[in-house]
């Protein structure tokens, strides 16, 4: 997992479909949905850690622009 879309992909398997219309507000609902599902053992570990360091560099990537304008 390796990129936005590879998470997002993940979420579809479960018929997970976020958009709230902010990117950064998609970002840290997708992080809430990822912890869930990892609670309720839906995904193991390792894609759990995969897809929430990949949703943590979109969201500092997504700040860092965010501030620029």
């Amino acid at each position: 997992m390796r990129t936005m879309y590879d998470v997002q992909q993940l979420f579809k398997r479960f018929g997970i479909f976020i958009y709230v219309g902010n990117r950064l507000w998609d970002i840290e609902l997708m992080m809430i949905e990822l912890k869930q599902l990892e609670e309720a053992g839906l995904i193991d570990k390792q894609e759990y850690v995969k897809a929430m360091l990949v949703l943590k560099h979109e969201h500092h990537l997504e700040e860092d622009y965010q501030e620029g304008q």
